[in-house]
């Protein structure tokens, strides 16, 4: 029958749902609620055959005519390939949430490093990420990232050159992870494109007389009965190059003094031997070991954390010396030193300069650095030079002692 307002009134429902189809428009019917409620519909087959039906409202809303036009122009969509079912059911559900930066940051954390990396690197990536990374760029899409954001970013970090390569080197990192878990497209990094600021070296080594100076003052804090764990900690990185956070955890069961090895559970470079030489061992034998398994105890039964405060004394201390003896008139103003500028991780280096300097190769100095790469071991490439210079100086003095005739010049022979 034809869906007109006399047919529509008079329809009445029954014990499920009741459809009257209109004879005029093949899909378009009425439908009739066992409550009582009238709506119209139109129903189709998509594209798979699937037969789907669409609400186009209820009879109080809607004349028979203006529903009839309405399912004409829905079934006509049909025929030129749409859906409109499967459109209004797309429509009614929640916009996708595409990951932000802060989406990324966080499952970066949770999913590589917490499973890669250290303590101490996780710390400093959350310190970048909370303190530049996500407040400029947390809410954003990742796949919105551009160069020009990235740029931007390094941009703002630009009067510290160091952050601002840690930084981006930490974006890139976790966009770069967002293109394995499929949240950019392969290949789209966009840190790629953003140079890094040249950054300043800071490797300070300490001259003979710095170093001279350093040692007096060791000796008067250990004469004046400062805490011994600072200093014997000073000492040990000095003669043995090792990292601070090395020693301030080395324990006493990971020590043999036999062999005169440190055996590190951990290091930045994985687990390795610190050797100790005979000072060293000297240093252990004779220090206190009480109650604690750390070679160097803290408070509360762990490990002392940081050498800052003795630093700090001991710095003042070398400065005390220096104003004691420039008053005794053995020291001229123009020669103090000041190691104001120099870090307690600075002591590696000048184990490590004292190291290139009697001519110890990069690759032995590397290993008893414990360098990971042999690239991190050439910054001392210049320091090592030293003593081939006075061997070159040496040999070519002699030679051109001989060419100009000097009479105190001795002919040596070549050996096989």
């Amino acid at each position: 029958m034809k869906l007109t307002k006399r047919v529509v009134d008079g329809a009445q429902p029954g014990g499920k749902d009741v459809i009257l189809w209109d004879d005029e428009l093949r899909g378009f019917g009425l439908r009739i609620k066992p409550a009582g409620t009238k709506s119209y519909i139109v129903q189709y087959r998509d594209e798979s055959r699937r037969t789907r039906r669409l609400t186009i409202g209820r009879s109080t809303l809607f004349t028979p005519e203006q529903a009839r036009k309405e399912a004409t122009r829905l079934l006509a969509s049909v025929a030129l390939g749409a859906n409109p079912a499967q459109d209004k059911r797309v429509a009614k559900e929640p916009p996708l949430q595409l990951p932000t930066v802060a989406d990324a940051a966080a499952r970066y954390l949770r999913d590589y490093a917490e499973i890669r990396k250290k303590p101490r690197s996780i710390a400093e990536d959350k310190r970048l990420l909370e303190r530049h990374i996500l407040p400029v760029l947390g809410p954003f899409a990742v796949a919105d990232i551009t160069e020009d954001d990235v740029m931007a970013l390094h941009h703002e970090l630009r009067n510290t050159p160091t952050q601002a390569n840690r930084t981006r080197a930490l974006l890139s990192t976790i966009l770069n992870l967002c293109e394995q878990w499929r949240w950019r497209p392969l290949g789209s990094n966009p840190c790629r494109l953003v140079p890094a600021y040249t950054e300043q070296a800071r490797d300070r080594y300490l001259s003979g007389k710095e170093l001279e100076l350093l040692g007096r003052a060791i000796r008067e804090a250990e004469a004046d009965g400062e805490p011994w764990q600072g200093l014997l900690a000073v000492r040990l990185l000095l003669l043995t190059g090792a990292r601070v956070g090395e020693i301030l955890s080395a324990r006493w069961g990971d020590v043999d003094l036999q062999r005169g090895v440190l055996r590190l559970r951990d290091s930045k470079t994985g687990p390795r031997p610190v050797l100790l030489p005979p000072a060293a061992v000297a240093l252990l034998q004779q220090a206190p070991r009480g109650d604690s398994p750390w070679v160097i105890p803290g408070r509360q039964g762990k490990h002392m954390l940081s050498l800052q405060s003795q630093w700090r004394r001991l710095q003042r201390r070398v400065d005390a010396i220096q104003d004691r003896l420039e008053a005794e008139g053995t020291l001229k103003r123009r020669d103090r030193v000041s190691l104001a500028g120099v870090r307690v991780h600075d002591l590696r280096h000048a184990f490590a300069s004292v190291g290139a300097g009697v001519g110890l190769s990069l690759p032995v100095l590397g290993g008893l650095l414990g360098h990971g790469l042999a690239s991190t071991t050439e910054r001392y490439a210049h320091l090592a030079l030293d003593p081939l210079r006075a061997a070159s100086d040496k040999v070519a003095g002699h030679i051109a002692a001989v060419l100009d005739g000097e009479p105190e010049a001795e002919v040596l022979e070549f050996r096989r």
